[in-house]
């Protein structure tokens, strides 16, 4: 079956840094378009974090995480990870990934096909 599988989610202190990890099973990232790692804190709407296109590499960050996280893959251990540094209580969420298998037209929840259970991941002093 097609898995998603998360980890690397915690508690670090703000200003830390958490490297997130989706291990694909039942398929082959590199055959999507496109995976991206979204997040949902509490009373808030799942938002998009990060994408990649499988294709030419090209990148996505929400504004409010430019210069702190950075996405990237390994098409040989079929996983995509998602760097966070300089953590802030606002990252505070649970982080999931997932895939898409048609061009998505920006980095929204609604395009992607296949997800994750998601990571918890909490910045807190």
């Amino acid at each position: 079956q097609v898995q998603l599988v998360e980890s690397g989610g915690g508690l670090v202190q703000p200003g830390g840094s958490l490297r997130l990890s989706c291990a694909a099973s039942g398929f082959t990232l590199v055959y999507y378009h496109a995976i991206g790692w979204f997040r949902q804190a509490p009373g808030k709407e799942r938002e998009g974090v990060s994408c990649i296109s499988s294709n030419d590499g090209n990148t996505y960050y929400a504004g409010s995480v430019k210069g702190r996280f950075t996405i990237s893959r390994d098409n040989a251990k079929n996983t995509v990870y998602l760097q966070m540094n300089s953590l802030k209580p606002e990252d505070t969420a649970v982080y999931y990934c997932a895939a898409v298998n048609s061009p998505p037209a920006m980095c929204a929840s609604y395009e992607y096909d296949y997800w994750g259970q998601g990571t918890q991941v909490t910045v807190s002093s």
